[in-house]
Order: structure tokens, then sequence, then C-alpha cells
């Protein structure tokens, strides 16, 4: 399967943080994706994209935190995580990018 515009329109961004380092041992990796998306597209898209073969998607929505900034009373927007589990033996560096 070739990468469209609209895998990379899919994941945005790698989730770099302490706990998504110790996933990623257990074959776990973790992207931010758009509100929108749903698992099919984002098995797709990880599979097209990395070459690698996807066993199961789990998502996250974050709601955005209520936050002031100099007094001034704002929200964070919300967000949308995709915990990807990859099959036996396959792997995704992260740190490299696309």
């Amino acid at each position: 399967m070739s990468a469209s515009a609209h895998h990379y329109d899919t994941i945005l961004s790698p989730c770099i943080t302490e706990k998504t380092t110790i996933m990623s041992e257990e074959g776990k990796v973790v992207f931010f994706v758009p509100l929108t998306a749903n698992k099919k597209e984002i098995a797709d898209a990880v599979e097209a994209l990395f070459g690698v073969k996807v066993t199961a998607v789990n998502t996250i929505k974050v709601h955005g935190k209520a936050k002031r900034f100099r007094g001034i009373a704002g929200k964070r927007n919300d967000q949308k995580k995709a915990v990807v589990t990859l099959a036996e033996g396959d792997s995704i560096d992260v740190t490299t990018g696309l």
C-alpha cells in the first residue's frame, strides 16, 4: 500500500513521553491524530507510512484543561491519541521522522 496525502493528514505527530517510551518496549506506539479520525483510518495510515503490520488500535480523547493566562480564562484544545499495537517483530523509530 502506498502512502497518500490522506495518510499524512491522519497521523499528526508521535507522542513522546516516559510512559510511551516504556510502551514502545511492548510493541505499542502512540500518535496524536485528528479528532475525526477513526481506528480503521489510523491503522491504514500507520501501515502505509511505516510499512508495518498493525494488530490493534485504541483511541483516547483528551479534553482540554481550563487554564488562565495573565488573568484571562481560556481552554486548551482537545486532542485525540491513538495507541497502535504492532505485530510481533515490527517496530517504529519515532525519533527519526518520516
